[in-house]
C-alpha cells in the first residue's frame, strides 16, 4: 500500500510539472505543494443517486484517497443544475470549493435560463473528464419492446402517452425532444428534480417512458425494472450490448452523449487547476476506478485543461443550435 502511495505521489509530481511547470512563478508552486491541506469541497448540482452524482462519488473517493485529503459531494439541487453552479460560483476561488457537473449545467443552460452568473467568464476548467451513453426506458410492465413499438403506440388515435424529464433543459430532456421530433410525435412531459426521482417516477407508474444516463439506470435494467430499447450513442454500448442504437431505429439524428467536467470558481489559481488537472488524470486511468466506472456506462474521456475555453465555447453553440431548431422552450 505504502509503495503504491509512493508511486502514486511520484505521477502526479510527474504530470503536474508536465502541465504546469514552465511559467509558474514561485508562490504558485508553494500553493500546489501544499494542496490539498483540508477538506474539499466538490458541488453536484445533480440529485443524489443520479449519473452525475454516481461519477463524481466514484471518482471524489479516489481523489480522496491519492491526495490525502476527504473531497466531499454536496448536492445542490434544482433548475437544472443552475442553484448549484449559482452557489459555487460565489464560493471562494481557493481550490476547496469545485464543481462536477454535466453538460446540460455548463452548456445547455445558458441558452435556456436567465443565469446569474455567466458560466465562460465565472468558472475555470478543470475539464472534460467523462462521458457516458443515454438510454430510453420504459418499465418492466410496459408492452413497448423497441422504439417502433413507442412510436406507433404514441400516434395511435386517441392515446395520450407521458415520459419523465429529469430537468428541464437537462441533456435526458433535450435527447427525449430530439426523439419526439424525429419521430414527428407529441408527447406530454412530466418534470421531476433529478435523475433519481424520475426514475423512481417511471417504477411507480407515473410516466411511460425516461432518457437517462447508463450510470443511474443500469442496476434497474439488470433487474428487470427497467427496458431499454434503444441508445443515442453512435454506436452500441458495451454495457448493454443487445441494445440497438437510434441510428439503428431510424432515427440518426438522436444521438447524443452525456459530458462531465469538473470546474472551479474563476480565479482560482492556475497551479491548483493544473494539479487538480494531474489528479484527475491519474485517478481516471486507474485499473479499479475504470472497472468501477464501466460498471456505471461511464468512459473516462480526459481533454488537456488548456482545451476547455474552446471546448465550451463550441458546446454552447451546437447546444443553441438545436434548441432553437426543436423550439425548445422552458
Amino acid at each position: 500500500m505504502i509503495q503504491r502511495r509512493a508511486l502514486t505521489k511520484r505521477a502526479f509530481a510527474l504530470l503536474g510539472g508536465a502541465t504546469a511547470a514552465a511559467n509558474l512563478p514561485g508562490r504558485a508552486w508553494a500553493q500546489e505543494a501544499a494542496y490539498p491541506d483540508h477538506t474539499v469541497n466538490v458541488v453536484c448540482p445533480w440529485a443524489a443517486g443520479g449519473s452525475t452524482d454516481a461519477f463524481a462519488r466514484v471518482l471524489c473517493a479516489r481523489l480522496s484517497t491519492d491526495l490525502g485529503k476527504p473531497f466531499v459531494v454536496e448536492n445542490r439541487t434544482g433548475a437544472s443544475g443552475t442553484i448549484g453552479m449559482l452557489a459555487a460560483a460565489r464560493m471562494r476561488a481557493d481550490g476547496y470549493n469545485l464543481v462536477i457537473a454535466p453538460g446540460s449545467t455548463w452548456s445547455i443552460a445558458p441558452n435556456l435560463y436567465p443565469l446569474q452568473y455567466d458560466t465562460q467568464r465565472d468558472f475555470a476548467g478543470v475539464g472534460m473528464l467523462a462521458t457516458m451513453p443515454i438510454f430510453a426506458l420504459v418499465p418492466r410492465n410496459s408492452p413497448i419492446r423497441s422504439i417502433a413499438d413507442y412510436v406507433a403506440l404514441a400516434k395511435r388515435p386517441g392515446h395520450r402517452e407521458v415520459y419523465a424529464n429529469p430537468g428541464s433543459g437537462s441533456t435526458p430532456h433535450l435527447a427525449a425532444e430530439m426523439f419526439l421530433q424525429a419521430a414527428n410525435i407529441q408527447v406530454t412531459d412530466v418534470g421531476y428534480r433529478g435523475g433519481s426521482p424520475a426514475v423512481q417516477g417511471v417504477l411507480a407508474g407515473e410516466a411511460g417512458l425516461i432518457f437517462q444516463p447508463a450510470a443511474s439506470v443500469l442496476s434497474f435494467m439488470q433487474s428487470g425494472d427497467l427496458r431499454a430499447i434503444g441508445v443515442t450513442a453512435r454506436q452500441r454500448t458495451p454495457v448493454a450490448p443487445e441494445v440497438p442504437t437510434f441510428a439503428e431505429a431510424g432515427y440518426p439524428d438522436v444521438e447524443v452523449g452525456e459530458d462531465v467536467a469538473m470546474l472551479a470558481p474563476s480565479g482560482t489559481p492556475a497551479a491548483i487547476l493544473a494539479k487538480l488537472h494531474a489528479a484527475c488524470t491519474v485517478a481516471l486511468a486507474a485499473a479499479e476506478v475504470r472497472e468501477r466506472l464501466a460498471v456505471l456506462g461511464v468512459t473516462p474521456a480526459v481533454r488537456p485543461m488548456a482545451q476547455w475555453p474552446a471546448f465550451l465555447a463550441a458546446d454552447t453553440a451546437k447546444w443553441r443550435d438545436v434548441i432553437r431548431q426543436r423550439n425548445i422552450h422552458l
